[in-house]
């Protein structure tokens, strides 16, 4: 008998040169629903430098630091939390390696081994652990409660309960189908 993996939480930013480039954003996009990753949540925005220097205070100090903070604030990024079994290990696979020019040579089907530009323009990132995908998420969508979430939203991303927003690239729940399923 196999047991049936848990659905996580994780926190997906995909980085302001890829928004601006149609082509590059419809084949992510392509590559996370192809890979059976559902969409909980999704914003559009620019993120201010403090917001961005708040979000990469543990690289402060480094020597990309600056130049990761001033890009991350440079346009709007799309920011995305993301639930499938074992979601946070799965889209780090999609993402590939962090350093694009090595990515490009040994993953080069990944999202960073195609649309990466450089170490900061990597085109994603993607948390590295469940308490790292709760903090990423509480800065992005403060009003977003994961204890709720898998209390009351998580049975249906479970049983396919949904219905996917293409304009809005989000799946909602399908309330038409159940109603309180409580």
């Amino acid at each position: 008998m196999t047991t049936k993996k848990p659905f996580q939480l994780t926190l997906a930013i995909l980085k302001p040169h890829v928004v601006k480039n149609p082509f590059a954003l419809q084949n992510i996009r392509e590559m996370i629903l192809s890979n059976d990753i559902k969409i909980v949540r999704t914003q559009r925005t620019i993120i201010s430098q403090k917001l961005a220097e708040k979000f990469y205070e543990e690289h402060k100090g480094k020597f990309f630091y600056n130049r990761l903070t001033t890009f991350m604030s440079s346009g709007p990024s799309d920011i995305h939390i993301l639930t499938a079994p074992d979601v946070i290990a799965k889209w780090r696979k999609l993402l590939g390696p962090t350093k694009c020019y090595q990515t490009q040579f040994s993953d080069p089907n990944t999202i960073r081994g195609m649309f990466g530009l450089s170490d900061t323009r990597n085109a994603g990132h993607g948390s590295d652990s469940e308490e790292s995908a709760a903090r990423e998420i509480s800065v992005f969508f403060s009003d977003f409660k994961i204890k709720d979430w898998y209390e009351n939203e998580e049975i249906h991303f479970e049983t396919g309960n949904l219905k996917f927003d293409k304009d809005l690239f989000v799946h909602l729940i399908n309330k038409n189908i159940v109603g309180d399923s409580k």
